[in-house]
């Protein structure tokens, strides 16, 4: 099995992608063990000083003003961990867990957290054994940091709360790590504080969260492009000099996807046949102005990630001089908002994806189609419901792209008094891209039946390519109306899980 090393540098997103979702062993490095060792050594002549030093031997929060006896303070560390371990709701995704546990172990090896070698071996080991802590869906406001999930993840390593097995089965976490080998840990000075004060949730799901977009923004230029066949368009419009005097580079690569999956094809430039047109609408014609706005969000949303994975967050941090300082790098909102600006870009990659569905079903708009791609209109449907519930998913869509980061609730006796939200950005942008994937699958769905029902027009070998994977995959064409959810469910799969790209690719090679 694949293994993580981790460093004092931080991590890349695909260390992130291969420990949440492929299952990687992880590892310590001799340099980060070294670190630990001596930033240990810092924090330890700290506690041992009369004076107070903040997560050392003071009091959290609004109780910070509370200076901590030696003989206390590993039942404070204990306490922090058990008492912000406060989630509610149902327990998040088993990826999502493996994310936070990995990054907070990022910056716990970064040497500037104070927590001891065998504290860091014991959380990578959790990772190995795929034991994962049962974290739940409320609790977290994005400021310090994911405070309630960081707490349940600590919780079991002390040996207290529930986790999931690498089984999949829920038991108490003292019965796992006793089943792996593993001992608990015992927390000391500041230990108990450095697993819970870092945006390590939001980060996860952010970077999760930037593949698969990257996966369905490609997919999207592919269905584009099929639903401007289906629909007799022109591929004038996306000429590479059209694109170079409007220098966005995420339009330029939406353009050129678009080109590549359409050469060839005898289904483009009929729009002055029959019933002549000037130009395509909206929807066909700026699809690569829209997507190729998601696509540069999602570079400067990479910029964010890659700049959070370098970083060790954490209050206080212990510095390489020696000191032990008080910050607010906890605070979440650079990465809340890239979280909500991606869902903004999601809805309307949604939304347009929509209208293109919508006018290939439309005879009146569909320049010469059966009325909702119907067998035999009337008695059949055809498409007619699959619109209906593309379109709840796209107004779904809109409603998740109001941001949470807009938003913020006082808490901890207003110590904390300005909070990110940026768990909350994250949760709904996940829902979202869930819901993106199906919008694509049902336009992918209409577009390769309108494009199969232009008899005595072939299509591009690409799009031919798509027609027969999916075809293959239980995307069924053209016909009488039959039982459509499981039609619809294999189109979500077929562009869910990558065969999409694939089919296109062979053809075109790698799209951009």
């Amino acid at each position: 099995m694949h293994t993580v090393v981790v460093g004092t540098s931080g991590v890349t997103a695909s260390d992130v992608l291969a420990v949440a979702r492929g299952g990687a062993r992880v590892e310590l490095s001799e340099e980060a063990v070294a670190a630990l060792a001596a930033a240990r050594e810092i924090v330890d002549a700290l506690a041992a000083k009369p004076d107070p030093v903040y997560g050392v031997s003071t009091g959290f929060g609004a109780l910070a003003t509370r200076h901590i006896s030696p003989e206390l303070r590993a039942q404070l560390q204990r306490n922090i961990v058990r008492s912000h371990a406060a989630g509610m709701g149902p327990a998040v995704e088993r990826e999502v867990v493996r994310a936070l546990m990995f990054l907070r172990l990022k910056t716990v090896c970064s040497g500037h957290t104070g927590v001891r070698p065998e504290v860091a071996r014991t959380m990578a080991d959790l990772l190995s054994a795929g034991i994962t802590p049962v974290v739940h869906e409320y609790g977290s406001l994005g400021c310090s940091g994911d405070l309630a999930p960081l707490s349940h993840c600590a919780l079991a390593l002390m040996g207290e709360g529930d986790a999931e097995g690498p089984d999949g089965v829920v038991r108490p976490a003292a019965e796992l790590l006793a089943a792996h080998g593993i001992q608990p840990v015992e927390l000391r000075e500041k230990e108990g504080l450095a697993l819970l004060n870092g945006t390590d949730g939001m980060l996860g799901m952010l970077v999760m969260a930037l593949a698969d977009l990257d996966t369905l923004y490609r997919s999207a230029d592919v269905t584009a492009a099929l639903s401007l066949e289906g629909l007799l368009g022109t591929d004038k419009v996306l000429a590479p000099e059209l694109h170079a005097i409007r220098p966005h580079p995420g339009q330029a690569a939406s353009a050129a996807n678009m080109l590549a999956v359409l050469k060839g094809s005898g289904l483009t430039g009929h729009h002055q046949d029959d019933a002549p047109r000037v130009q395509d609408a909206y929807s066909v014609r700026c699809a690569p102005q829209v997507a190729g706005a998601g696509r540069d969000t999602m570079t400067h949303a990479r910029l964010v990630a890659d700049r959070e994975l370098a970083a060790a967050v954490d209050n206080p941090v212990v510095l390489p001089d020696g000191r032990v300082e008080s910050n607010g790098n906890f605070h979440g909102a650079p990465v809340a908002y890239v979280l909500d600006f991606l869902a903004i870009a999601a809805a309307d990659l949604g939304s347009i994806a929509e209208r293109r569905t919508d006018r290939l079903l439309d005879k009146n708009r569909s320049h010469g189609l059966p009325p909702f791609l119907a067998d035999d209109a009337g008695v059949d449907s055809g498409l007619m419901i699959a619109q209906y519930t593309q379109a709840a998913l796209v107004s779904e869509l809109k409603r998740l792209a109001v941001p949470a980061s807009a938003d913020s609730i006082p808490s901890s006796a207003m110590q904390e008094d300005h909070v990110s939200m940026g768990w909350s950005a994250a949760r709904k942008l996940r829902t979202a891209v869930d819901n993106l994937t199906r919008v694509i699958a049902i336009e992918l769905y209409a577009a390769t039946r309108a494009v199969e029902l232009r008899e005595g027009l072939t299509p591009a070998p690409a799009s031919q390519a798509v027609i027969d994977a999916a075809r293959e995959a239980g995307v069924q064409g053209p016909g009488p109306d039959r039982f459509l959810a499981p039609d619809l469910a294999a189109a979500d799969a077929f562009v869910r899980d990558g065969r999409l790209l694939a089919a296109v690719e062979k053809v075109t090679g790698p799209l951009q």
